[in-house]
């Protein structure tokens, strides 16, 4: 008989990698890769905005149908899934900039209001946000919920800095890379709250990532080194899969 305290036995692993070197690495180029593929499907490819949101968002459902229907942690699931989050979420705030008129700053406090509001429901009904018990279907719908808004707000905040406020792509990648650098020393150094670091590193990462993906891909004219969208989205891509590959095989060397 099972105990009313106990959880029902299920075979269910936790879903989430590990954070590591790699973890960091991989999100940061696919923040990167959401800032400059959402331009090139929009722009250089010509689908425009409401299409590239269509596609993108049809991939993402049957990514995360997939990802949440997996047991167990599968690299190249979650890491499609991120990617295309990535993607999806770039596009939410441009939809709001550029088909409804909504200022970066507005976006910026929207999305930062609906993510805290998002941590506040997954406490109350979970006691935890912790990324490492990530081990039922509804932590884990929390869990992507609060990813997509972290890349929505990232997005809105990242070009509220570098164009709103004016301070440029390379200013702004410092002044987030810095931002970044202060929360890693309040937690290893001051040993802050480790779920709390993590979920404003997070954060952080998305504009510090759009805005490494700017500076490498616009214009020199603009601000930019001029690779392009397309080249900076398939030189990060290239990183992606390389970095998730190499997981795959450690992680199958360890099974064995």
């Amino acid at each position: 008989m099972t105990l009313p305290t106990e959880r029902p036995a299920i075979n269910w692993l936790n879903k989430v990698p590990e954070v590591t070197l790699f973890f960091w690495l991989i999100k940061m180029m696919s923040t990167t890769v959401g800032e400059t593929a959402a331009d090139y499907l929009n722009m250089d490819l010509g689908f425009g905005l409401t299409n590239t949101s269509l596609i993108t968002g049809g991939l993402l459902l049957v990514a995360l149908f997939f990802q949440i229907r997996a047991r167990r942690y599968v690299p190249v699931l979650y890491w499609i899934a991120v990617v295309l989050i990535s993607v999806f979420g770039t596009l939410i705030t441009d939809n709001l900039t550029d088909h409804f008129g909504v200022s970066l700053a507005y976006s910026t406090a929207l999305f930062s209001v609906m993510l805290v509001t998002t941590f506040m429901i997954w406490y109350n009904a979970e006691r935890t946000l912790s990324i490492h018990a990530i081990d039922t279907p509804k932590r884990e719908l929390f869990y992507w919920a609060a990813i997509l808004f972290t890349f929505a707000l990232g997005t809105a905040a990242g070009d509220w800095v570098a164009e709103g406020l004016q301070l440029g792509y390379g200013y702004s990648t410092l002044l987030f890379g810095a931002l970044i650098a202060v929360t890693a020393a309040a937690h290893y150094l001051f040993k802050a709250n480790s779920v709390l670091c993590f979920w404003i590193a997070y954060v952080l990462t998305r504009p510090l990532g759009a805005s490494c993906g700017d500076l490498l891909s616009q214009p020199v004219g603009n601000g930019g080194l001029g690779l392009g969208a397309a080249g900076t989205s398939g030189l990060f891509l290239a990183a992606i899969i390389s970095l998730v590959t190499y997981l795959t095989l450690m992680q199958k060397r360890l099974q064995y």
